[in-house]
C-alpha cells in the first residue's frame, strides 16, 4: 500500500506555537512540503507532510511537542476545474467517506492529500481508475 506518512502536532492556541513549530523545522533542515491547520477556540491540530518525516517527529518531540505520524494517501491530478470532482465522484460511488482532505498546486499538477474511512477500499479504487499516487520519495524530489 503506497502510502505517506502525515505530522499531526496539537498545539494550544496561543500566538506563537506556530512560529515554535516552524523555527524548529527549520533548524533541523526540514522542508515542508504542505500544511493544514484545523483549530477550535482552544487547541489546533497542524498537519504536514514533511521530506523527513521521523526526523521531524523525533525533533518535535525532543521540544516536547505532542506528535503522531499517520499514513494518508496523496494523489496527483491534472490542475484543471473539474479534476478533484472526478475523483472524488469514484470515491463516493463506492461510499468512501472524506474525513479530512488539502490540496496545493504544483505547476499543472494539483496534489491531494487524504484521509478516508477506510483506506484499503480507497487504494482499492485508486488503483482500479489508475489515478496517480504520490510516495514519500516523491515528496522529497518536490
Amino acid at each position: 500500500m503506497s502510502t505517506i506518512r502525515q505530522i499531526s502536532i496539537f498545539l494550544e492556541n496561543k500566538s506563537g506555537r506556530l512560529t515554535e513549530v516552524l523555527e524548529t523545522l527549520g533548524s533541523g533542515n526540514i522542508n515542508i512540503t504542505a500544511l493544514t491547520i484545523a483549530d477550535t477556540s482552544e487547541y489546533g491540530i497542524l498537519r504536514l507532510i514533511v521530506a523527513d518525516p521521523d526526523g521531524a517527529c523525533n525533533l518535535l518531540k525532543q521540544r516536547g511537542f505532542s506528535v503522531n505520524l499517520t499514513e494518508v494517501i496523496a494523489l496527483s491530478v491534472s490542475h484543471q476545474a473539474g479534476s478533484l470532482a472526478q475523483v472524488m465522484t469514484k470515491f463516493s460511488a463506492e461510499k468512501l467517506s472524506i474525513e479530512y482532505m488539502y490540496a496545493f498546486c504544483l505547476g499543472e499538477k494539483a496534489i491531494i492529500v487524504l484521509r478516508t474511512d477506510n483506506r484499503q477500499k480507497a487504494m482499492e479504487v485508486i488503483e482500479s481508475n489508475r489515478f496517480a499516487l504520490i510516495n514519500e520519495n516523491d515528496i522529497k524530489k518536490i
